[in-house]
């Protein structure tokens, strides 16, 4: 009984921080996603696709820069047994600042020799990638990688400690800095300038990309100055002990961390080498910008992250298993209103797209938003294997997860363009959850709700279904109220079904 007023509580805790992460992130982030409107009616598909390829690039080089080193600090500094040979530290503040020390001072030094090493390469990457007169970009792209690097710590350690508050202004003012120098630089000014001002020899009135990194870059970098009172707490420097303690822990999550991003942007390189020269770009393009309508899926995705990790860590002495099963239940659920809602209102959310020449892309949307849902399922039952120190195992499915990427990438991409990849994207992911929940049920038990999912999620593909259906109704007004009946149908039958649950557990908690 104690457990589940405990568990109860925990989820309650749980539920307060997402909101926090998420009314901040979803907010910030939905003024940011404001931008893909901007870009879509001021730049060609050709050069939105240039953009989507970096910004994929640097998913990936942003898992290598960090290596682990944020999970192994909350894993770290929760204080356990690690395996059945090393003891690790008791919780204690000194203790928990070596750690954060450790990691965060290992950060810094490997991610200054990176940009020594790459700087002067600028050219080279660029001639690599086929984008003429990119030298610049990348470099803009290189000090994003470092300042994010750096900042990665010091917003970890906000998590860890609870202080959802400081974490969320922080995010949010380095979206607002982002979105507002983009709109100047690439809305403005040019309009400025057509109309007759000098634009300091700096703006054009033509457009360019490289506004849109520069914003990046300014905005990362005003991130890094405001999180100097959790860089400087640089006390005990590097403890090289800990820190191959660390490094051992974290290395198999560079591989899940490289594979996943593999999983997650390698669609959007690959296609700039697999399809033919003159339409790589432009496909590239139309895939980047219908994959941002899949953005309330990854946002709450996200959030949810962002409060989970470390709560799912600080319940791990406190022996109740099911607090996991309940939490991912729950998530699954409002994954699957978020699929809903876009799909039965995707004709709206193209709008967002001011080109039309982007909607040729929207098919692809359902199918990334329901690989979107299985990614984060995945990411819940993934939980296991860093609570059960088995983070080998995780490397194990990310890894197969990529090869498999690759493999379909490579069969689907030369005949099928970007709906190939969307495919490909949605079968990994689906394997991956099946993966990691049949290995986690075998090293580390947890009750999930195995029948309730599949449950809901059949129902809300009908839906979905019943859905595109109603498309063929020429009345717009009737379409929408019949897909808005739908709708709060699947909301008021969650509701119903939930709510049982809900007096059983008051009923258990006089």
């Amino acid at each position: 009984m104690l457990l589940l007023c405990k568990g109860m509580s925990g989820l309650k805790r749980l539920a307060s921080e997402t909101a926090i992460y998420g009314v901040s992130t979803i907010a910030m982030r939905m003024l940011n996603y404001l931008l893909v409107p901007l870009y879509t009616k001021v730049f060609l598909p050709e050069a939105y696709g240039v953009v989507t390829l970096l910004y994929a690039i640097l998913a990936f080089f942003n898992v290598l820069l960090t290596y682990g080193m944020e999970t192994s600090y909350f894993r770290f500094s929760s204080g356990s047994t690690l395996g059945k040979t090393i003891t690790f530290f008791s919780r204690s503040t000194e203790d928990n600042n070596k750690v954060y020390s450790t990691a965060l001072n290992s950060i810094i030094v490997t991610s200054f020799l990176f940009l020594f090493v790459t700087w002067f390469q600028s050219d080279a990457i660029a001639n690599l990638l086929e984008i003429s007169n990119a030298d610049k970009l990348i470099e803009f792209c290189l000090l994003i990688l470092v300042f994010d690097a750096i900042s990665a710590l010091p917003f970890a350690y906000l998590r860890k400690e609870g202080k959802a508050k400081r974490f969320a202004i922080l995010r949010s003012v380095n979206i607002l800095i982002n979105v507002l120098l983009n709109l100047l630089c690439i809305y403005y000014a040019p309009k400025w300038v057509a109309d007759g001002w000098s634009g300091w020899g700096i703006f054009t009135a033509i457009p360019e990309i490289k506004y849109i990194f520069i914003s990046g870059l300014i905005s990362s970098g005003v991130s890094m100055l405001l999180l100097a009172p959790e860089i400087k707490k640089l006390n005990h420097g590097i403890d090289f002990k800990l820190w191959r303690k660390m490094i051992l822990y974290a290395l198999p999550l560079v591989l899940v961390g490289f594979a996943g991003m593999v999983n997650e942007t390698f669609d959007r390189i690959i296609m700039k080498f697999i399809l033919p020269s003159d339409v790589a770009d432009y496909q590239i393009g139309i895939y980047g910008a219908c994959y941002k309508l899949s953005i309330l899926m990854s946002l709450f995705i996200q959030a949810f992250r962002f409060a989970a990790e470390p709560f799912f860590f600080a319940q791990k002495d406190k022996g109740d298993r099911t607090i996991y099963a309940r939490a991912t239940h729950f998530f699954s659920l409002f994954c699957f209103c978020i699929f809903l809602m876009v799909t039965l209102y995707l004709d709206i959310f193209k709008l967002l797209l001011r080109n039309e020449a982007f909607w040729e892309g929207l098919q692809v949307v359902p199918i990334l938003l329901l690989a979107n849902l299985f990614l984060g399922v995945y990411y819940n039952l993934s939980i296991w294997y860093k609570l059960a120190d088995k983070t080998i195992i995780g490397a194990y499915i990310s890894i197969g997860g990529a090869l498999l990427t690759i493999t379909l990438l490579f069969a689907l991409i030369p005949s099928t363009g970007y709906i190939g990849a969307a495919w490909a994207t949605l079968i990994v992911y689906a394997g991956m959850m099946v993966a990691s929940y049949l290995t986690g049920q075998k090293h580390y038990p947890i009750p999930y709700k195995v029948r309730s999912f599949f449950l809901y999620m059949i129902l809300t593909l009908s839906i979905y279904l019943l859905g595109e259906m109603l498309n063929n109704i020429e009345s717009e007004a009737w379409k929408y109220t019949w897909k808005s009946l739908l709708f709060a149908g699947f909301i008021a039958l969650v509701f119903f079904l939930e709510k049982p649950r809900k007096i059983i557990t008051s009923q258990q908690n006089p």
